[in-house]
């Protein structure tokens, strides 16, 4: 199996994939979308296969490809398969199915917005194959033009199939109210632009530092004799001592890193895009934002910032662990007040992040553990909980929570599964997030234990902001413009169906992605010679401990 390209065919499919519904001529909306959901199930089917074929304790990097690129740039078309990677290709490959499907009726053929279905399908396979690459890539620069291209097709998808005006500005429904967030009525492009901005600037300053690393690696102290992009060769060389960055260039070259994948999180106090970006997306959109691209950031802070750069993480890290609680605390705290579901649903996005951060820094085996389920329990819950709340305020075309009420009577298996998926978010005890939130805890607590105090007591708002969404939105007497609501569909009850499935397993039994992740969580810890803190005995009074 290893000496087929695999990680290529990974992610070519569903760019073929996408080049092959523009090919689909323009009256075949149907056959499209059939098409682009074809192509996303084999590409779940290679990466299963991916899954069957990993040996979580053999090699590192497992599938590894490697061919001449950019000869002259020293950088080489690398790719390589971790525990942490097949994670989070696993899922984004779970999901594409699921958002194309949960997106079918997205895009109206009469649409006078001029969105046309082709394109629609197309840009999330080619988003779905670059945030692939990122997971895979292993060459520095073959990241960074994936982490950067990713951009352009996701503000097409915001700018060009937003939500549109109606829903989005929450209130032109029957008896809709008006106050459920103005900013809707701007339209879809001012939020997909903020969101090109911040990306983008983000980006060029990874480019600077990207440079920088080149010339530190080319430098006549260097060890690899040329300038390389090779990831693998300069962690090893760092974290061998063979390879010494000054303590002033480490900083420069880590925050250059850092503040680009801050962006992309997003991290407090760099997250203002994307509440504008999720409430103007379609909920599919929004998802593939927040539960895929989103990932791409945290996932990079794990495998870039910290074992490129370790002596610099370590010096930032009392810094990011504040930012990470206040995102933790300031996106709960926020969520509470929020009068719009989606917008609310976006900032607990914000503060979920912030436990992502807060494990990847805690340099523990747990917290790192934690933060990488959190990660694909994240992308599940918020999906599920997104998509049933873009499948109400279809019907209702209204995003403000003050006009619904008594959904439960008219819908109730729509209220049960928005439940389920709003307990998951709060990390109920037997749903998956409580295993990943609970690991991100007790990993951070031994360094860090005022950080993870502050951090449990967010739990509370968590609580708080979705039993209280909850109860406004599905129980009591029935309001009116809500009569009519109609129950889940068999095409949405196939979308919802298997996220709820999916969070109740990780809730249940962890162990097989646990085992998945955690040799990688080992060696990236020892490639940044980090060790878990040493329990504190009790002595007793002769000096035994107790």
């Amino acid at each position: 199996m290893s000496d087929f390209p695999w990680l290529t065919t990974l992610w070519l499919l569903p760019l073929a994939g996408a080049g092959a519904v523009l090919l689909v001529p323009a009256a075949g909306r149907r056959l499209a979308k059939w098409v682009a959901l074809a192509v996303s199930l084999s590409t779940l089917a290679v990466a299963v296969g991916l899954a069957v074929g990993f040996e979580p304790d053999g090699e590192r990097y497992q599938f590894v490809e490697s061919h001449t690129w950019i000869p002259a740039f020293g950088t080489r078309y690398t790719l390589g398969l971790d525990g942490i990677g097949l994670a989070l290709v696993l899922l984004t490959a779970v999901l594409l199915p699921l958002l194309l499907l949960a997106g079918w009726r997205d895009v109206a053929p009469d649409d006078p917005r001029g969105r046309p279905v082709h394109t629609y399908v197309a840009l999330m396979l080619v988003v779905e194959a670059m945030v692939m690459v990122s997971f895979l890539a292993l060459d520095i620069l073959l990241f960074y033009v994936f982490f950067e291209a990713m951009l352009i097709p996701l503000y097409f998808l915001i700018g060009g199939s937003g939500a549109g005006g109606a829903t989005r500005a929450g209130g032109s429904g029957a008896g809709g109210a008006t106050g459920a967030g103005a900013s809707g009525n701007r339209g879809s492009g001012p939020a997909a632009v903020k969101f090109l901005l911040y990306n983008l600037f983000g980006g060029l300053i990874m480019l600077a530092a990207v440079i920088g690393l080149y010339v530190v690696t080319a430098g006549a102290d260097s060890p690899l004799a040329t300038g390389t992009f090779d990831f693998r060769a300069i962690a090893d060389a760092v974290s061998s001592g063979t390879l010494v960055i000054d303590a002033p260039v480490a900083n420069a070259l880590f925050l250059g890193f850092m503040f680009a994948f801050a962006v992309k999180a997003p991290l407090w106090p760099l997250h203002t895009w994307l509440p504008d970006a999720a409430v103007a997306s379609t909920p599919a959109t929004a998802v593939l934002m927040m539960a895929v691209v989103d990932k791409v950031g945290t996932f990079a802070m794990l495998r870039f910032c910290l074992q490129l750069f370790p002596d610099a993480a370590e010096t930032f890290t009392p810094l990011i662990v504040v930012l990470a609680v206040i995102s933790i605390v300031y996106g709960a705290l926020l969520a509470i007040g929020q009068t719009d579901v989606m917008r609310l649903i976006a900032y607990t996005s914000i503060s979920h992040f912030g436990f992502i951060v807060l494990g990847v820094f805690a340099m523990t085996s747990q917290g790192q553990t934690g933060s990488t389920l959190y990660m694909v329990n994240h992308g599940i819950s918020t999906a599920a909980l997104m998509l049933v709340a873009g499948f109400l305020v279809s019907r209702r075309g209204s995003r403000a929570i003050a006009d619904y009420g008594g959904v439960q009577t008219v819908a109730p298996l729509m209220a049960g599964t928005f439940l389920v998926a709003g307990l998951a978010t709060l990390s109920l005890p037997g749903l998956g997030p409580f295993v990943s939130e609970f690991l991100v805890l007790i990993g951070t607590f031994p360094r860090y234990p005022v950080a993870a105090v502050f951090a449990t007591l967010a739990l509370v708002l968590a609580a708080l902001y979705i039993l209280w969404m909850y109860q406004r939105m599905m129980n009591g007497p029935v309001r009116p413009g809500n009569e009519c609501i109609r129950d889940l569909g068999r095409r949405e009850l196939a979308v919802v169906a298997p996220l709820l499935a999916l969070l109740l397993v990780l809730g249940v039994y962890p162990k097989p992605i646990l085992d998945m992740i955690d040799p990688a969580v080992g060696h990236t810890l020892s490639t940044i010679d980090r060790q878990d803190p040493a329990p504190a005995v009790a002595e007793r009074d002769g000096g035994e401990p107790r």
